[in-house]
């Protein structure tokens, strides 16, 4: 994610690249030879202090975001924090907590809200394209190597597939359809003691419903479709970066939208994080901290029914 992060800021105006940080110096140096960053350092404390820094990307293992985040936030830093914002709802909200008392800047890294074709997802919903949205279907599988030293298999590093892939359609129903009233869910958990699939019912104020599954154990290109009273919406995988979206007006034909992506489009949240810091805003709107906090109320629900709780949860 790193790599990904800092490839995209060439595409970045008026935003400069001005160090990194790695638990191992080499790995550090070695990172800002590759991508041009002219100070790299071997400690995350280190860069927190760093008075040339305004905004902190943190792409650490999920159990370090709450951690990391804070120690940002201490140092005076605006902090961009990887999806999942952080384990689990108490979490994020010590994060929130601090950054509104400092009045620091603070925002969940969901790129996907930020790139062009979820631009023009809302803009479709904004204009009653399709109705009142009645039920979203959505979801994905993917089947990665089951390397115990990978992160997605280790519980004590936040894994599972949950935290890193079902996040993403339970942001877009966020986005869709709000705060959902009930949540039923359920799933299973494999040898390494991590969520490897996940079934999720949302239901919504008026009957709406979201339809929502992740895996590990199938490979399902993710995507998503929106059912309207007047039509529907296709969101083409993956739908975490699509760059087309069908409209459908009940018996008319297809409108097909063409959405492409700049670069890896990592891009297009950094440049609205630097937005709202010269803006003096502490919140993107986009992504607001409240809706951050309501998505992880809404994944702490589903791990409650699934039974996944991590080693971390267990200490407080």
């Amino acid at each position: 994610m790193a790599h990904s992060f800092a490839t995209s800021l060439i595409h970045a105006e008026n935003i400069k690249t001005v160090a990194v940080a790695s638990r191992r110096a080499s790995s550090a140096d070695a990172f800002a030879s590759l991508h041009d960053i002219g100070k790299s350092y071997s400690s995350y404390d280190a860069l927190a202090d760093d008075p040339e820094i305004d905004l902190v990307y943190i792409a650490t293992p999920h159990s370090r975001h709450k951690s990391d985040s804070i120690m940002c936030l201490h140092a005076g830093k605006g902090v961009l924090c990887e999806k999942p914002f952080a384990i689990n709802a108490h979490e994020a909200r010590e994060v929130i907590d601090l950054a509104r008392k400092r009045k620091l800047f603070l925002m969940e890294a969901m790129w996907t809200r930020f790139l062009p074709s979820f631009g023009k997802l809302r803009e479709l919903l904004a204009e009653d394209a399709i109705g009142d949205v009645q039920l979203i279907l959505a979801g994905g599988g993917f089947q990665p190597d089951r390397d115990a030293e990978a992160y997605l298999w280790q519980p004590e590093l936040g894994g599972g597939v949950l935290l890193d892939a079902g996040v993403y359609p339970v942001s877009a129903a966020s986005m869709i359809l709000g705060d959902p009233d009930q949540v039923k869910a359920c799933g299973s958990i494999g040898d390494f003691d991590v969520d490897e699939q996940d079934s999720v019912l949302l239901q919504y104020e008026g009957g709406r419903t979201a339809i929502l599954y992740v895996s590990l154990n199938v490979t399902s290109s993710p995507d998503m479709t929106i059912l309207g009273k007047r039509g529907r919406i296709y969101v083409h995988a993956p739908m975490f970066a699509p760059t087309r979206i069908d409209l459908q007006i009940n018996g008319e034909d297809v409108q097909a939208f063409e959405l492409p992506i700049i670069g890896n489009g990592y891009q297009y949240q950094a440049v609205a994080a630097a937005n709202a810091i010269r803006d003096g805003d502490t919140e993107c709107n986009l992504m607001p901290l409240n809706e951050t906090l309501a998505i992880m109320n809404t994944m702490d629900l589903i791990r409650d029914q699934i039974g996944m709780r991590y080693p971390m949860e267990n200490l407080t």
